[in-house]
């Protein structure tokens, strides 16, 4: 088959096969762009990490100038694309708006960014120094990203925040919604294979292990068996919880309650409740409180024991 025969045949396919053609239509964001884009904010949360060069404190200002300047054009004109694929009135105007509101979230950003780095050092016996955090564990940059994303997404901005974090994704394997709500204090170990979903809340002082999931169990579907969008899918995750290798925690209505550990490979689908411990044992899954309680037979020197539920 000659290269003008294989030209006709994909031409053929562009006008029967559509609704993956975008032709005559609004300019759409550049992944090129975004991914300069992330690369460019990374810079601004942590000076001097990703130079090429030693920066001084002297030298500060002037980075910052050039880096704001170099954001604010770029993340201004992709915004602009995506509120014009959205059919919003004023789309220059609009995002001019949004890029100053993001841009002005950078230093409280900052605040609750360095919370997740202090999490990491804190919780890995492995980590050496925090310059190792911050230039090589997959979940600085995984996380930091959804935060910058999560705030365009509040802000209403379509496919940027998407397509921010998946900058993220592509280069830890972890793949977290910008509308997941994340506390201070977040630390994803290894990072590769976790994902969390758009309804998914986590509270403060929470771990991630590799390969976990906070999903969606089923969906709901309208009368065209299409998925119904916007609704609670996620679980939501208390303060100080630590989630092991591969565990799958599914369901708009399922939450872990604070100060629980979840094991390896657990598949869950109901809510446990604070201070609690789920693992399998044999093929029933057990959850039992962390709680130690007296035994009730009195003064006889029996020990302590844990409550025990097999499902």
């Amino acid at each position: 088959m000659h290269l003008d025969e294989i030209k006709q045949a994909l031409l053929a396919s562009y006008r029967s096969d559509g609704g993956i053609n975008h032709l005559d239509g609004v300019n759409l964001p550049s992944q090129e762009s975004v991914n300069l884009l992330a690369a460019d904010c990374m810079h601004l949360l942590f000076p001097g990490y990703f130079e090429e060069s030693p920066l001084t404190e002297r030298e500060l200002p002037s980075l910052v100038d050039r880096l704001l300047a170099r954001i604010d054009k770029r993340l201004m004109a992709e915004i602009e694309k995506c509120v014009r694929f959205a059919k919003v009135d004023d789309p220059a105007a609009v995002a001019r708006r949004h890029t100053t509101s993001f841009l002005a979230q950078f230093p409280e950003l900052r605040k609750i960014i360095k919370t997740d780095v202090d999490a990491a050092y804190a919780g890995d016996p492995a980590a050496r120094s925090v310059e190792e955090i911050i230039l090589a564990y997959p979940c600085v940059l995984a996380i930091s990203l959804q935060r910058l994303a999560h705030v365009l997404y509040h802000l209403k901005v379509p496919l940027l925040p998407r397509m921010l974090t998946e900058y993220g994704h592509e280069r830890t394997g972890c793949d977290i919604h910008p509308g997941a709500r994340l506390g201070a204090h977040f630390f994803i170990d290894h990072g590769t294979g976790v994902v969390i979903g758009e309804t998914a809340t986590v509270g403060a002082h929470v771990k991630l292990y590799q390969g976990v999931t906070l999903g969606a169990k089923s969906f709901e579907v309208d009368n065209d068996g299409r998925p119904i969008k916007g609704v609670k899918r996620h679980p939501d995750i208390g303060d100080h919880v630590t989630i092991y290798a591969h565990a799958t925690i599914l369901g708009g209505d399922t939450q872990v309650g604070s100060n629980s550990i979840i094991g390896s490979n657990v598949w869950l689908l109901k809510s446990v409740p604070d201070d609690s411990v789920a693992y399998f044992k044999g093929d029933n899954l057990v959850i039992r409180s962390r709680r130690k309680t007296e035994s009730l037979v009195g003064n006889s020197g029996s020990p302590t024991h844990y409550h025990d539920w097999e499902i």
